[in-house]
């Protein structure tokens, strides 16, 4: 079967949408990609890198252990894209013309695979981050088991029952900032660092934010589902005024690093990714979600509204967090010398 780069190229940037027919047609990786919906996984590269750089900003790393730290978090992301499918369908959810199955194509919904294939080809992606992090446990041991098992468990309890309880949203920031960031941080030096704690936060608001934004777009419909996430119980206006606040404690958590945190204005480049917050993500939180598409507004980006433009957002405002770190670490090993 021929490898289709495109398609790889398609479903690293967005939801691709797959036409019947199609899916035979594509090679492995497509597939792969196009299950555990690979656009969102890029936020979990974008915190493994950063822990990967504040890791490497106080001593030399091993690379190879990063590697294997960013496919413990990847697969374990894909591995929750994949179960959260599966949960949803099976609890009734997901099914007919719900918001998941209008932005990408759901594998059981759309008959791609069945309940039970679907299920071993997530538990197949869940053994992979789990012979992962059973080898950085065996490698670095302390706090290295427990931080797992505490991926584990939000791995297993977002879609339910944290999802349900209107704790999906605090989860994220959780899982994307500390464990993933300051508990990678640990894990590539062994020592657990409050700077490092401090340093997840920005980004881990982030990875709320896109989540957020998501769940206000699906918000009637979830409702009507009983799936109480936090949108659905303080409602669409209070929760547009939440995410417009997070982007705020961003920036202010990236002052108080420059100021109190010990690192260089070098990171203050996220101030970069300000532009498309005030262009296009603050005018449309300032209003409520049109119920139809407006025509100037893309196709294929219909019914992604808040999330698409918080997705945008943060993932500008992870890449230039990424390089500030970066530039922060060259400065802090040259003034060092």
């Amino acid at each position: 079967m021929r490898l289709d780069t495109r398609m790889w190229a398609k479903a690293v940037m967005a939801m691709p949408r797959i036409e019947d027919g199609e899916w035979a047609a594509l090679d492995f990786v497509s597939k792969w990609l196009v299950l555990t919906r690979f656009a969102a996984i890029i936020l979990t590269l974008i915190s493994s890198a950063v822990a990967g750089i504040l890791a490497y900003r106080v001593e030399n790393i091993d690379v190879a252990v990063w590697l294997l730290l960013t496919v413990a978090l990847v697969f374990a992301h894909a591995a929750n894209n994949l179960l959260n499918d599966y949960v949803d369908f099976r609890k009734g959810v997901d099914r007919g013309n719900y918001f998941r199955a209008q932005y990408g194509p759901h594998p059981l919904d759309r008959g791609f695979m069945s309940e039970r294939a679907l299920l071993a080809y997530a538990l197949a992606n869940l053994a992979v981050a789990l012979a992962a992090g059973a080898a950085l446990v065996a490698y670095r041991g302390g706090l290295t088991l427990p931080l797992m098992l505490a991926g584990l468990f939000f791995l297993l309890a977002y879609t339910w029952p944290l999802k349900y309880l209107a704790l999906g949203e605090l989860s994220i920031l959780i899982v994307w900032g500390p464990l993933m960031i300051s508990g990678g941080f640990y894990v590539l030096t062994g020592v657990w660092d409050w700077g490092a704690f401090a340093a997840s936060l920005p980004f881990g608001i982030g990875a709320t934010l896109v989540i957020f934004g998501k769940h206000i777009d699906k918000c009637d419909m979830d409702r009507a589902k009983g799936v109480r996430t936090l949108p659905v119980v303080i409602g669409e206006a209070p929760s547009r005024a939440v995410a417009i606040a997070l982007v705020a404690c961003q920036l202010l958590l990236v002052g108080g690093l420059v100021a109190f945190g010990g690192f260089t204005p070098a990171v203050l480049i996220v101030v970069f990714a300000l532009p498309r917050f005030f262009r296009v993500m603050l005018p449309m939180y300032r209003r409520a979600r049109p119920e139809t598409r407006p025509e100037d507004y893309p196709q294929e980006s219909w019914p992604l509204w808040f999330v698409g433009s918080a997705f945008v957002y943060t993932r500008r405002f992870g890449l230039l967090y990424i390089a500030g770190l970066a530039a922060d670490t060259a400065i802090r090993r040259l003034l060092a010398q």
